[in-house]
């Protein structure tokens, strides 16, 4: 096995990138458990680096737990842990209204810097390349010193749209230019959708548990949910939401499609079609978020649910927040054949998006830096969601259950029925953290035994220690 030249980054000490690059070839199985690991010389002349940094990249994997050394015979892949998955949810299947008044209360520790953001699916800010998009950002309103300052009612700056129509290929969605709206972020586009498709008191169809952004929309919108049984690697029941259909029950559905958030579920391209297939039968439009989808760990850029759509009842929905700067607030739908209300609503519920905003994302695109950029984003979210995961294993109590998502930055866990997560929460918060109870992923207020954590931020001891304090907490509960 050949290891990689590394190049150094900023933001991590080199020894921690070479533990990383290791910990994903583990991680993929590219080292199996008893595989003996390359020297520490062969690590210091394939990686070019020191023989004092791959020594210390080694006892690094060892705190981790991934490998171990044995007396003159080098270092070994140990076996890893692994939790087991959460089983398919069984909500109630009956529409709720919707109270997402904890989401504030959840969301009101982000204001806090010395809380350690374990809650929020917030993405470390040293992963993004600020400092080109700023430099870009200077560089277009020099440019278009009027442009940048103007309002461009939609769909939008025209270079933006034709940059992500160029990017939609990727997710196998052939699009022009003109079936692109910009919208301020994906939240947005998933409001103006939810508008143009709906009217207060329909009930929308929804994963469950559900990311409670669209909670909080469907709640401003005065709609009504219901919750469909969900697997957390297979997604919906169709099975479910057909029979829902046939009852007439649901105006719409809402799905986050890929690496969804909170389960990081992706369907297959079977079951997608399917989905497709079956709402177009009874002409029901789907508002599909697409904001996890260039962030899968194998590479592979899964499908839209849109690349399926030949009807037009798809409103696509997505933005750059996960992978390049949730404040530009830079994101776009592709309505289909509601297109023209989502232009006329856009223009009257916010007339249009930071012009700036879209020049120096377009920039970006064109100069070449993204798919390597995705590239190292991947890889980082990776390695943190295995180093949350192991952190899991050997701090939280053996019944703990955990999503295994392949993309994304988010876990789903799942303790015994009996667990309090509220509980849980308003004691972590006691010792400055956060997370995210389960309820707030439920309008019927189910899973009150799960919470979500955020894995999207750079490991750190004071991550490692605040798992282990959520283990003790845990543990503490259960006695």
């Amino acid at each position: 096995m050949h290891l990689r030249p590394i190049e150094q980054t900023q933001g991590a000490n080199l020894y921690e990138q070479v533990a990383n690059r290791i910990q994903v070839l583990i991680a993929e199985g590219t080292l199996q458990p008893g595989d003996r690991l390359p020297s520490v010389r062969k690590v210091h002349q394939q990686m070019s680096v020191s023989i004092s940094t791959a020594l210390e990249a080694y006892r690094l994997l060892e705190d981790r737990g991934l490998i171990g050394a044995k007396p003159q015979s080098g270092y070994f892949v140990r076996s890893l842990k692994s939790p087991p998955e959460p089983d398919r949810s069984s909500p109630t299947q009956k529409s709720c209204r919707v109270d997402t008044s904890l989401v504030f209360q959840v969301n009101s520790m982000l204001r806090d810097p010395e809380i350690i953001q374990l809650g929020a699916a917030v993405p470390g800010m040293d992963l993004f390349p600020l400092s080109t998009l700023n430099r870009l950002m200077g560089q277009v309103m020099r440019q278009n010193p009027t442009l940048a300052h103007s309002y461009t009612p939609p769909p939008g700056c025209l270079e933006f749209r034709r940059a992500i129509a160029r990017r939609l290929l990727d997710a196998d969605c052939a699009v022009t230019p003109d079936q692109i709206v910009a919208t301020h972020g994906a939240t947005e586009a998933v409001y103006l959708s939810l508008r143009a498709t709906t009217q207060p008191g329909d009930t929308v169809a929804i994963a469950s548990p559900c990311y409670y952004g669209l909670l909080e929309t469907l709640s401003t919108l005065h709609l009504r949910a219901l919750e469909l049984p969900t697997h957390p690697r297979e997604g919906i029941c169709l099975t479910a939401l057909e029979t829902a259909l046939k009852r007439k029950q649901i105006s719409a559905c809402a799905l986050v499609s890929n690496f969804s958030n909170p389960l990081g579920t992706c369907m297959s391209n079977e079951k997608k079609q399917d989905l497709v297939e079956l709402l177009a039968r009874h002409q029901i439009p789907l508002i599909e978020d697409d904001v996890y989808g260039d962030l899968s760990f194998d590479g592979d850029r899964p499908k839209a649910i849109k690349a399926f759509d030949k009807d037009g009842f798809v409103l696509y929905c997505a933005s750059f927040s996960k992978v390049l700067s949730p404040g530009l607030r830079v994101g776009w739908a592709v309505p289909g054949r509601y297109q023209s209300i989502v232009e006329r609503l856009k223009l009257t519920v916010n007339m249009s998006t930071s012009p700036a905003s879209q020049l120096a994302i377009s920039a970006f695109l064109a100069n070449g830096g993204y798919d390597r950029h995705v590239r190292n984003l991947r890889r980082a979210y990776e390695q943190q969601m295995l180093q949350m995961i192991q952190a899991i294993c050997h701090h939280f109590p053996e019944d703990t259950k955990v999503t295994r998502p392949t993309g994304g930055h988010v876990l789903w866990i799942e303790l015994p029925p009996h667990f309090d997560a509220m509980d849980l929460f308003y004691r972590a918060g006691q010792h400055k953290i956060s997370i995210s109870p389960g309820i707030m992923f439920s309008p019927s207020g189910s899973y009150g035994n799960c919470f979500r954590l955020n894995s999207g931020l750079p490991w750190s001891p004071q991550i490692e220690q605040a798992m282990e304090t959520l283990g003790q907490l845990i543990s503490e509960q259960e006695k």
